[in-house]
Parts: structure tokens; C-alpha cells; sequence
């Protein structure tokens, strides 16, 4: 009951006339976002982090999710229309959206995309409000050891579940780990790996190096690829047939459950829970060999599942402090560049603001619902717009979004290295979302393993002594070889199909 008076308020806070055009703004440009192919939430947000200095913490966090659950609409209407997803898990739609689109069904995919992505999204906004406080409550009870092992856990994952090589996934969390331990040490105060420039005695901005490896590596990439050719199907009936409501209602509640869970898991993004979700419908499928030609529910269980992702992702943020996938960890700088630091005194020391963001979820996904089911054709057309003439818009305003974090020069310049170093990584296969995240959770590790030794006096067998501290850390060395495993069989099964050949 409490929790839901305290929507209320945040519903007075959502309601305002500039809050409801900030989320009107946010959720637009997070549905141009989407439907650009090869941007997606993470760019996104990363790239216009900057134009939110100077608002109020409440209106620019309100904008700024907007953009996140607002692109994951968005990459859907690209991937049914031209077969073309505007972001990662949108590619998982690709295989039976625009199956469905040839076969002149291009209405009834995006209709069901748009309902699935509404339901799961407005059920994991209902379980942030009510099981948000419950567990923001029960972390006040965290001390440095259960936060740290929390936080490896989370590395973990990272690592495990981040790109198709374990190599690579470990090379990427290393040089997360090694970004963020430049500038002082927390404890100590001593300086470390700054090689003499005093712009690195604070260590790298988050957002900065988030809009090099994202957003500026996507435009040199996509600049490789400057065409733009298939022409979308136009949209004609939104809605199922009868005899189709009942799997594809079945779909989106199970779609629902799978992005809800995944998004609790620190360390995972939008992909998994929408791949988990297709190959859950075709496995319980009558016929599985519909899937890849124009199966509804192949449709409906992803795109319900990446959009109640995107909500439960936020659960771990505001209750824990900890990001649960890439684009989270960028929100999480925009908290911190406006003087806000989530964790389990969040719903207590700033419930205004806690509850006005998750009042303006509810708000932001019954515009998208309008927004996407009459002007879906319109936006599919957004995407053809020639890519010489987007690519200099994108980074105009990546340049004075770098300069704009502290109007200086020095941050344009790391964006610069950041994004051809970013662009050099891509072509290496080597996952970016590893590095943001253990860029983010490494800073968070230190501290609580620092504060840990000095509570257990050097003795760090004492972790295993707390329940929740011990569990989490077997749990987090049992994925670690599981994943070690998994990865020598791999090679193992690659080599023995080379010597065959």
C-alpha cells in the first residue's frame, strides 16, 4: 500500500508539464535511435548524455530512459520492415518479422511488437515499484563484502556471457578493469597510472569513454557501409487472427517472465532475454519448423521480453547501485554527473525523484503504444535516410557532447582515441560492453575490497563466513569454470572439424 501512494506522488512529479515533454522528447528520439540501424540505446544514450547538463536530475533522467526503453521499440519497425535491426536484440525479430512483412503481414508483426512491448514493459515498471522498495530495504542491509561479492558476481556474468569468445570477453574486462583504476586510489589517495597529466588525476569520465567506444567507433564503421536500399512493405491490418490470440498471448506472458529475471541478472543486455524467449517458443511450438517464416510468436516472446528487460534493469540500479547491462551503466553516469548516487538510500533520502522516473515508465510506454501502432510505416521510411548525410549530425553532436561534460578540449580528444580504439576492437570481435561494465563495476569493487580487508584485518577467507558474501562468490567461481569448460570444448570441436577436413 505504501509503495503504491508513493506512485502516486511520483505521478504528480511525472505529470508536470515539462516532465511529460521531456518523456515525449526522450521516448521520440529513443524511437529515431532504434530505427537507425547500427546506433541502438547504448549510442544513443551515450551520445546525448551531454545535452542534459544544466537540467533538472529529475527531467533529464526522465529523458534519458525515455531514450533506453524508447530505442527498444524502435529497432523493431526496421527489422519487420527492411530487415534491418536497429539494435542488437531487434536482430532476433529480423527472423520472422519480416517473413511475416513479405507475406504482406507487416501490420499484424509490428501490432503484436507494439502490445507485447507494452505489456512487458508496464508489468516490469509494476514490479520496480513493489519489489524496488522491498529490495532497496532488504540491501541497506549489504555491508563492503556482500557488495563485492555482488560485484564479481556481476563480473562474472559479464565475462561469461559477453561475446562468443571467452578470450575475448576476458580481454575486454581487463582493459575495463585497467580504465578504472587511473586517477587516485579511494582509500589512499595515492596517484596512479596518469603518466604526468593532470587531467587524469579524476581518472576517465564514464560518459566520454562510453560515447568514443559506442558512438563514434559505430559512425567509422558505418561509414564503411554508407547504403541504404530496401524499401519498407507497407503496413496494412494490426491485429492477429482469433484462432492466433492465444499463442501469441501465451508468447508475451512468457516473454514477459524471461526479460523480467534476465534483467534482475547483473552483467547480461537485451539480447539474451530476447534470444531465450525465441528459443523457448520454438521448442513449446506445435510446429517448430514455422519459426523463420512468418511464426507470430517469434515475434511476440523477443520483442516482450527486450522491453521488460529494459524495465527490470533498472531494479538493480536504483536498489543496489549496480548496472545491469551497458546502456544502465551510462545511465548510472548521468546519475552521478547530477549529483545522484543510486543505492539502497535512494527510495528513502530522494523518493520524489525515484518515483517520479518510474511514474514516467508508466507514462512513456502508453505514448510509444500510440506513437508505434498508427505511425509505424512513418518511421520505418526515418531509416532510409541517407547515411553520408546522418553520420555528420551524429558527430557534430558527439563533439559537443564530449566538450560540454566539462567544456573542455581534453575530453573531445579522449573521445577521439576512445572511438578509433573502440572501431579497432569491433574489427577484432572484441565485445564493448564488457569494458563500460567492469569500467563501472571495477570502481565499485575496489572500494568495497579495500573496506572488506580492513573489516576482516587481511583475512579474506572471512568472505566465505557471510552467508550471502560466500554464496555469491562459489556461485561466481562455478560460472567461471563452467565458462572455461564450455570454451576448451568449443576449440576442442572446432580443431577436430579442421582436422577432418
Amino acid at each position: 500500500m505504501d509503495s503504491f501512494i508513493q506512485l502516486l506522488h511520483g505521478f504528480e512529479t511525472a505529470l508536470s508539464l515539462g516532465n511529460i515533454l521531456y518523456c515525449l522528447i526522450g521516448v521520440s528520439v529513443g524511437m529515431l535511435v532504434g530505427v537507425m540501424p547500427g546506433l541502438g540505446p547504448t549510442t544513443g544514450t551515450a551520445i546525448l548524455i551531454p545535452l542534459t547538463i544544466g537540467m533538472e536530475p529529475v527531467s533529464a533522467i526522465i529523458m534519458l530512459a525515455g531514450i533506453y526503453y524508447g530505442s527498444m521499440y524502435g529497432g523493431t519497425i526496421t527489422s519487420v520492415m527492411i530487415n534491418t535491426p536497429g539494435e542488437a536484440a531487434s536482430v532476433i525479430t529480423c527472423l520472422d518479422g519480416h517473413p511475416l512483412a513479405k507475406q504482406g503481414r507487416a501490420g499484424v508483426a509490428l501490432g503484436v511488437a507494439a502490445i507485447g512491448s507494452f505489456i512487458g514493459g508496464t508489468v516490469a515498471i509494476i514490479g520496480l515499484a513493489f519489489i524496488g522498495p522491498s529490495l532497496a530495504e532488504w540491501a541497506l542491509k549489504f555491508g563492503p563484502p556482500e557488495f563485492f561479492a555482488l560485484m564479481t558476481f556481476g563480473l562474472i556474468m559479464v565475462i561469461g556471457l559477453m561475446g562468443q569468445s571467452l578470450i575475448k570477453g576476458l580481454l575486454a574486462a581487463f582493459i575495463g578493469l585497467t580504465l578504472s583504476l587511473v586517477g587516485m586510489d579511494p582509500v589512499s589517495g595515492a596517484v596512479r597510472f596518469t603518466m604526468g597529466v593532470p587531467e587524469l588525476m579524476s581518472g576517465f569520465d564514464l560518459v566520454t569513454i562510453a560515447m568514443g567506444l559506442f558512438g563514434l567507433s559505430e559512425i567509422l564503421l558505418g561509414m564503411e557501409n554508407l547504403s541504404n536500399s530496401e524499401k519498407p512493405a507497407k503496413v496494412k491490418g494490426l491485429l492477429p487472427r482469433r484462432e492466433e490470440w492465444k499463442p501469441t498471448m501465451k508468447s508475451i506472458s512468457r516473454g514477459t517472465g524471461i526479460g523480467f529475471i534476465t534483467g534482475l541478472i547483473p552483467g547480461t543486455n537485451s539480447v539474451i532475454p530476447a534470444l531465450l524467449s525465441y528459443s523457448v517458443e520454438k521448442k513449446l511450438a506445435k510446429d517448430p519448423s514455422r519459426f523463420g517464416k512468418g511464426a507470430i510468436e517469434g515475434v511476440a516472446g523477443p520483442e516482450t521480453a527486450n522491453n521488460s528487460y529494459s524495465g527490470a534493469a533498472l531494479i538493480p540500479l536504483l536498489t543496489l547501485g549496480i548496472p545491469s547491462s551497458p546502456t544502465i551503466a551510462i545511465i548510472l553516469g548521468a546519475f552521478i554527473m547530477h549529483g545522484l548516487t543510486p543505492g539502497p538510500t535512494m527510495f528513502q533520502d530522494n523518493p520524489d525523484f525515484v518515483w517520479g522516473i518510474i511514474a514516467s515508465m508508466f507514462i512513456g510506454n502508453l505514448i510509444l503504444l500510440f506513437m508505434n501502432l498508427p505511425l509505424a510505416g512513418v518511421w520505418a521510411k526515418v531509416a532510409l535516410i541517407p547515411s553520408k548525410l546522418l553520420y555528420p549530425i551524429i558527430l557534430i553532436i558527439s563533439v559537443l557532447g564530449a566538450y560540454s561534460v566539462n567544456n573542455s578540449l581534453w575530453n573531445v580528444g579522449v573521445m577521439m582515441f576512445f572511438g578509433i580504439f573502440g572501431y579497432l576492437l569491433k574489427k577484432l570481435d572484441i565485445p564493448m560492453a564488457p569494458i563500460v561494465l567492469t569500467f563501472v563495476l571495477g570502481k565499485l569493487m575496489e572500494t568495497s575490497l579495500l573496506q572488506s580487508i580492513k573489516m576482516f584485518e587481511g583475512n579474506l577467507l572471512l568472505f566465505f563466513n557471510r552467508p550471502i558474501s560466500g554464496i555469491l562468490l562459489v556461485i561466481s567461481l562455478l560460472i567461471l569454470l563452467a565458462s572455461i569448460y564450455a570454451e576448451i570444448k568449443n576449440k576442442k570441436s572446432h580443431f577436430a572439424s579442421d582436422v577432418e577436413m
